[in-house]
């Protein structure tokens, strides 16, 4: 059995983000705004009415207008979180947090739509293209929506 280990920053940013998570669900705009960057980078997929994170984090709806109860959050190297919910039979969504010197500098919100992030690596000079070594893994994370499996959801992959 192969062991997994997380690094000290992979756990502290994976704090970070369920504390964000947290704050949202009591409203507390004061430690969401102490989590995010000013200049935070957002990237939005789904249907254009499920803005809801958006919306939250501008201050245009109440924490009580959509519940964000992550399923799992989970740390991918020392700059990324991808954290995955869904409520009920309609509703599935992960998000993409990247981190930096304790902030979240980047956003990517990805609504009722399966999501594949793998790792892009460097190919050493000389290795074949079709390289596929115990090294090479590329899928870090994958979505794992039980509650809808027999739905018929938008795939796409993120590169990190």
């Amino acid at each position: 059995m192969e062991e997994i280990y997380e690094s000290e920053q992979e756990i502290n940013n994976q704090a970070i983000v369920a504390t964000l998570y947290e704050a949202l669900a009591r409203g507390n705009t004061k430690n969401v705004a102490g989590i995010l960057a000013t200049d935070l980078e957002w990237w939005f997929h789904g249907p254009q009415n499920c803005h809801h994170m958006m919306r939250m984090l501008t201050g245009e709806a109440i924490h009580t207008e959509f519940k964000f109860a992550p399923r799992s959050i989970t740390p991918i190297g020392d700059e990324i979180v991808v954290v995955e919910g869904y409520e009920g039979a309609n509703v599935y969504w992960v998000h993409v947090w990247a981190l930096k010197d304790g902030l979240i500098t980047q956003f990517r919100e990805y609504f009722n739509t399966w999501l594949t992030v793998k790792e892009l690596k460097v190919r050493p000079v000389g290795w074949p293209f079709g390289w596929a070594g115990k090294d090479n893994r590329s899928t870090v994370w994958r979505s794992q929506p039980r509650d809808l499996f027999r739905r018929s959801l938008p795939g796409l992959m993120l590169a990190i």
